[in-house]
């Protein structure tokens, strides 16, 4: 099997190409990639001189270059996207054009040249808000509420009605917050874990209570290798890791794993557009695949903080590169 991996250099889609890899040592991954800011190639310097992964540098928003290397193509992930929600307030554009044009353009190459599965990676924030009660389930209403997460239920709505019109065979994941290792260090576990070690504050919004449910990033692969194998064609599957955390408790966590104080909270303004709770229910990829989350979150926490204390060079990289110092 030959399959694209759009957006492979960033966080998650970097840790799903080492995955399947590993998994499946005949398939052959493409990995295109625009290695915008937080597109990292170092992330795959592993795997690099692997004889069946190849990297191709270039945008999903060109439409020219997508075709051409769908067509030789059996199947597509695609996690390509903008995904920061403080950079979705500040610059909505580039949202549009990657999320929902590049979106767009993998879908009618998929269609045109006969795909055999194209699984759109998405994410919680499309259901918006919960309050302190429920969960989010496939069959929620989407009601996001940032240009973040708009982009993101766009594309999935357009992914939807390529199935509903084209019958194209696509698959759709919407996942809680990831954490683990090559995370870029503007998302909350990897960007406090630096500020501390430069003996910074690190900045809480509002009153650090905002609910997130947290999945460990090999586990998301393998609920996506899943979908993709033995997924319904034309179904949506959530992919929660059951371990809801307020903001506060995770930053708490941190600070006392690395043998802070809690005079290291800085309590700032609270973000536009802040959902107060997410928390995702596994219920239907459990029961139709069998899948659920191999670590508990205390392992997983203790993997990943352990993992950017040996790598402090990974995060002065990307930290240099961003302050163009190299």
């Amino acid at each position: 099997m030959k399959i694209l991996v759009t957006g492979g250099a960033g966080f998650i889609g970097s840790c799903f190409i080492r995955y399947m890899l590993t998994k499946y040592p005949n398939y052959k991954i493409v990995n295109l990639d625009a290695l915008t800011y937080a597109g990292n190639i170092e992330n795959l310097d592993d795997i690099k001189n692997n004889k069946n992964y190849t990297f191709i540098h270039g945008n999903i928003c060109d439409k020219r270059l997508v075709r051409d290397i769908v067509s030789e193509t059996d199947c597509i992930i695609n996690f390509a996207a903008e995904s920061h929600v403080d950079r979705s307030i500040t610059e909505p554009e580039i949202f549009i054009q990657t999320n929902i044009q590049g979106t767009l353009n993998l879908l009618q190459a998929s269609n045109e040249m006969g795909i055999e599965r194209y699984l759109q990676v998405s994410t919680d924030e499309v259901y918006g808000s919960l309050g302190k009660e429920g969960y989010f389930y496939e069959t929620s209403p989407i009601s996001p509420n940032s240009p973040y997460s708009a982009s993101k239920a766009s594309a999935d709505l357009l992914v939807k009605a390529y199935f509903e019109t084209y019958k194209l065979p696509v698959l759709i994941t919407r996942c809680s917050n990831n954490y683990g290792p090559y995370q870029y260090p503007e998302k909350l576990i990897p960007f406090f874990i630096s500020k501390l070690l430069k003996n910074e504050k690190v900045p809480v919004y509002g009153d650090g209570l905002n609910v997130r449910d947290w999945l460990y990033v090999y586990d998301h692969c393998s609920a996506i290798d899943m979908v993709l194998h033995n997924g319904r064609e034309g179904e949506i599957y959530n992919i929660g890791g059951h371990n809801e955390k307020t903001n506060l408790e995770i930053t708490k966590l941190i600070i006392n794993a690395m043998g802070k104080s809690e005079d290291s909270i800085q309590y700032v303004k609270d973000r536009l557009g802040h959902d107060r709770r997410y928390a995702i229910c596994n219920d239907k990829i459990k029961s139709e695949l069998g899948w659920e989350p191999s670590l508990s979150f205390e392992e997983g926490i203790k993997l990943t903080i352990n993992w950017y204390l040996e790598n402090q060079d990974w995060i002065k990289s990307i930290e240099d590169k961003k302050a163009g110092v190299i």
